[in-house]
């Protein structure tokens, strides 16, 4: 076994990788870029080596940077984790001539399996089933076209050597072929510098599902059940379960062994994936293999109870596998929710910033429940525009599928971050779906369900409930300490009023308030009453009650006459007052907000790379005004309606601020 391995990546993907080393007895060394000085794959590691700037072309993909860090730590493996040279040949070609050990597949397997053509061909011969396509090059958009009306429509034009939703574009009839050629052409060539493009048929209604493989040098393979992963946004994946849902176990097996002869027939060693698309009658079909380990190995490992981490550093080793695909078990159900910097509210677009509050909920482990979070930041830390905007993966344990989407629900709830903007109100709103629950769901899901994107949850009368009853609840407890503390009255508790109204944004609730020892009893006007109890004292900025027979967490921030509560996707305003303050706020006029339709104002914040416009110019609706880089992802802001441009207030090259204004048009 080694004795020190080199992690040649960073975040929480890092981190888990040091966990399992580090149980295993075996010394880490974390490399950085100058960006990554105080992260904490940094703090974690037994050692820490900087390999270059804050761009991860200067640094973590850099192969030159990185050989020389492992010659330095004198490190006789490497894991690569996700992304970066994970999937690099070279970088294992490299470490092979170094005498390094590559804890991942060869290199041939990495260079077989990258190519999506090479790898349908090959998946193919296998006897795996494939997507019905064109597997050979194409020369231009009418070709494509020819190849398109032979297959059928829908078909899906993709890149080669793609990856993460780029050079892929789905086409209807022969104009969106041919556009579609185009554009994945040209996007193919600027994100990978491989303009290669395939055609396949387009499965309707599908569902993504991929096995997990694990395979030692000796010959031995076995896969470890799937996981479904059809929530997705832009072809990237947001939630993640394991099993799936919608498979049986015939279709399970069948799936498991194809993908076992496919890593079998690449000499294909270390944890890997091969991912499916299925169809509305469980026909499935051969996706693409990743041959590292994927963000979303947790959920695996939480329903077999199998490190693959440590399998893949003991395979590296060349040991065996110890144990036969009948030793497998399938225990519960696992969900795993990806917390990204990236703002809901705003398309989606990615934020930056520092954490000004990072407070997970607690990592448990029991026979009933589990909650896991994999994560490489901390309170205090910064967001970088630099690299990939996911802060961490929540993970859920149950022993069904009910009770890991309730277990995730109140970790969602009890998950504490702010500074910046996430999208943990989103996942909430996405594990109270209906359609979730039901599991009836495709990768058209987010599309389909959020249209319009996402503008917070819209919670039942039921739930509005019992938020106004914990608000008035929580709010006498703030008037009592604000009597007792001021000592302007002896009998403060007796003094504090009992009736309340209580407003949710447009909703409205009159109620009275009776207390005891252990908590209040809460009646509404119609008679309704409900229980709520909860040691919640003012200045706590999360609040667990037990409201009626039902547990509530709520994220709480004080305000005039009450507070902001965040809880199960919704964001809102309640506002508790005496029956006479609300008469009065009743008469009262609403702040309009400033109009802002004559400006272009900044989404998120980035770098601006280039003006399209100038003072004076008249521009269209949808002409190109300017772009803005964040996140290594460049957004191009558009003009909404036709006007003339009056002052630009902004220099290629500047970095702004979410909201920063950059024109103004006349």
């Amino acid at each position: 076994m080694f004795d020190k391995i080199l992690i040649a990546n960073r975040g929480e993907i890092a981190c888990r990788v040091i966990r399992s080393a580090r149980a295993m007895g075996i010394r880490t060394v974390a490399v950085h870029s100058e960006a990554d000085r105080d992260a904490l794959h940094v703090r974690m590691a037994d050692e820490a080596i900087e390999i270059g700037p804050a761009a991860a072309a200067q640094s973590y993909i850099s192969i030159d940077r990185v050989m020389e860090a492992v010659r330095r730590s004198g490190a006789q493996a490497v894991h690569p984790g996700y992304g970066f040279l994970s999937e690099n040949p070279r970088f294992a070609h490299a470490l092979s001539e170094e005498g390094v050990a590559f804890i991942g597949p060869p290199a041939t397997a990495i260079e077989a399996m990258g190519d999506k053509i090479t790898s349908k061909k090959l998946a193919a011969e296998a006897g795996v089933s494939t997507v019905p396509g064109h597997m050979g090059l194409i020369a231009d958009a009418e070709e494509a076209v020819r190849i398109a009306r032979e297959i059928g429509y829908p078909v899906m034009i993709k890149a080669s050597a793609g990856g993460g939703g780029k050079g892929m574009r789905i086409a209807h009839d022969d104009a969106g072929a041919r556009e579609g050629f185009r554009a994945s052409k040209s996007e193919a060539a600027s994100s990978f510098g491989d303009d290669r493009i395939f055609i396949e048929k387009f499965v309707t209604s599908p569902r993504h599902i991929e096995i997990q493989v694990l395979c030692d040098g000796h010959g031995n393979a076995v896969w470890l059940h799937e996981r479904e992963c059809s929530i997705q946004r832009r072809n990237q994946k947001v939630i993640e379960e394991a099993p799936s849902p919608f498979l049986d176990d015939a279709t399970r097996r069948a799936m498991g062994q194809q993908a076992v002869s496919l890593a079998q027939a690449v000499g294909y060693t270390s944890a890997g994936t091969v991912e499916f698309i299925v169809d509305g009658d469980r026909n499935f079909y051969f996706l693409e293999m990743n041959t590292r380990l994927q963000v979303e190995h947790p959920v695996t490992e939480l329903i077999t109870g199998i490190d693959l981490v440590e399998q893949m550093i003991r395979v590296a080793a060349g040991e065996k596998l110890p144990f036969a695909q009948a030793d497998i078990p399938l225990n519960g159900w696992a969900i795993e929710s990806r917390l990204y910097a990236e703002d809901p509210y705003r398309g989606f677009l990615p934020s930056i910033g520092r954490l000004t509050r990072y407070r997970p909920p607690e990592e448990i482990a029991t026979p009933e429940r589990a909650v896991r979070n994999d994560t490489g930041v901390f309170e205090g830390g910064e967001i970088s525009m630099h690299y990939d905007p996911m802060i961490a993966k929540l993970c859920t344990w149950a022993p069904d599928r009910l009770r890991a989407i309730a277990a995730m629900r109140e970790a969602l709830d009890g998950f504490e971050v702010e500074g910046i903007g996430h999208n943990l109100p989103f996942l909430s709103a996405v594990m109270d779906h209906p359609r979730f629950v039901s599991g009836e769901i495709t990768t058209g899901f987010i599309e389909e369900e959020f249209p319009q994107g996402f503008t917070g949850a819209e919670l039942p009368e039921a739930e509005l409930r019992r938020i106004a009853a914990a608000a008035a609840a929580m709010h006498r407890v703030s008037e009592i300490r604000r009597a007792r503390i001021s000592g302007r009255m002896d009998h403060h508790e007796r003094r504090v009023g009992t009736d309340w109204v209580v407003t949710l944004g447009a909703a409205r609730f009159e109620l009275s308030l009776t207390t005891d020892r252990d908590g209040a009893e809460v009646r509404f006007d119609g008679g309704e009453a409900l229980r709520v109890e909860s040691d919640w004292m003012p200045g706590r900025t999360l609040a667990r009650l037990m409201v009626g027979e039902a547990p509530l967490v709520l994220k709480v921030d004080t305000l005039p006459m009450g507070f902001r509560l965040r809880g199960r996707g919704a964001d809102l305003r309640a506002r508790v007052m005496t029956p006479r303050q609300a008469e009065l706020a009743a008469l009262m006029l609403e702040k309009q907000p400033p109009d802002t339709s004559k400006l272009l104002l900044c989404p998120m914040p980035g770098v601006v790379t280039a003006l399209h416009v100038a003072e004076g110019d008249e521009v269209q609706a949808g002409q190109a005004l300017c772009t803005v880089e964040a996140m290594k992802m460049e957004n191009l802001l558009r003009a909404e309606r036709q006007g003339r441009v009056a002052r630009i207030m902004a220099e290629a090259g500047d970095n702004l601020a979410v909201d920063a204004v950059i024109m103004e048009f006349d």
